[in-house]
């Protein structure tokens, strides 16, 4: 491993857990308290149903991970164990989760894999590849959405505010952005990997974009190792990849639907879907830790209009609803990754 790898992992401190948890905490904390009426518990209504669809939220997030598990097993070519890629995909999510969203945790996820027995090349192309199958998802399933359903139904909310009007705006760049990303990664993947590096290497030459230098020569070989990965790839492989993804993010989004389902009744569940969709793509520009505090407060602004009570107690409520929904889809990776990252340390470095 080199001296930049390991340079890298001491950057992550499981104490650095802290500051998304109270972020997150802090921005559902003050929701609750300044939209607090003395009726918001009642507002909850609690059967063996509730149980239900809790517990259905939690098995949507093991579906997530499940979908995440075969499809790293699948692009390691069954080199990796199913403990090493559950391993990876914990350690990959708690790095995720304490770092900016729009960095996340792909350079970390590199030195995972390679410290599971994976070569730094083989390694390198693996992360790549789940990243263009993550934003291969996104590029197709937004428009798929939006023709479905509409751009006004889509993105206009009953209570609509400076915050809702803007979120076509912000949804449209984070697509852009992914867009962009796919079409440039793909160009290198199947069509051109060697003109791709060299273009690449032609523009961080660029004064300004120098410091990136070294990155964009090791973008562009992983670009190359890639390619020759997949150049005799039968169809399989590919439909197993993209159903493994297909899986991984359409659970993430369909826990939102079954919280609100264990405590009302939802009206449109294809609607709800694709806002969580919206909502993710917007995420990749916020600038703090996993999202924290940007999820929650988008969360209320945004799917209020699936919570059917009263508009005096309705900002409480969902500030409620959107500590559950963390509480089920983030925070158990923070704890997950706190416990396994120190020993996972220890085990390949030592003390």
């Amino acid at each position: 491993m080199s001296q930049e790898q390991r340079s890298l992992l001491k950057k992550i401190k499981t104490r650095d857990m802290i500051y998304p948890i109270l972020i997150g905490l802090g921005v559902v904390g003050y929701m609750i308290y300044s939209d607090f009426t003395p009726g918001i518990f009642s507002s909850f209504t609690l059967t063996p149903w509730s149980a239900f669809w809790i517990v259905m939220a939690v098995l949507f997030m093991f579906g997530r991970d499940i979908g995440y598990i075969i499809r790293i097993k699948i692009l390691s070519e069954g080199a990796m164990t199913w403990a090493q890629a559950f391993r990876v995909i914990m350690l990959w999510e708690f790095t995720s989760a304490i770092t900016p969203s729009a960095v996340g945790g792909t350079s970390f996820a590199i030195i995972y894999v390679h410290k599971e027995g994976i070569s730094v090349g083989n390694s390198s192309s693996i992360v790549l590849l789940t990243s263009f199958f993550d934003e291969l998802y996104f590029i197709v399933m937004f428009p798929l959405m939006v023709a479905l359903i509409g751009v006004d139904t889509l993105f206009t909310t009953a209570d609509a505010n400076a915050v809702t009007t803007g979120i076509f705006a912000i949804a449209l760049t984070g697509y852009s952005l992914k867009l962009a990303y796919l079409l440039a990664v793909s160009y290198g993947l199947f069509v051109n990997p060697h003109g791709f590096k060299w273009l690449l290497m032609k523009i961080f030459r660029i004064k300004p974009l120098r410091r990136w230098y070294a990155g964009a020569i090791r973008t562009g070989n992983d670009i190359i190792t890639a390619s020759q990965r997949l150049r005799h790839k039968k169809v399989s492989f590919w439909l197993k990849a993209v159903a493994s993804t297909f899986l991984s993010w359409s659970s993430r989004y369909l826990v939102v639907n079954a919280i609100l389902l264990a405590f009302f009744s939802v009206g449109d569940h294809v609607l709800l879907f694709a806002r969580q969709l919206v909502m993710w793509i917007m995420m990749l520009v916020m600038p703090t830790p996993g999202g924290s505090g940007f999820a929650e407060y988008f969360f209320k602004e945004y799917l209020a209009d699936f919570i059917p009570v009263s508009p005096e107690l309705k900002l409480g409520v969902v500030a409620m609803i959107a500590l559950i929904w963390r509480l089920v889809t983030y925070y158990p990776y923070l704890v997950a990754g706190a416990v396994m990252f120190p020993r996972w340390i220890k085990k390949k470095f030592g003390n």
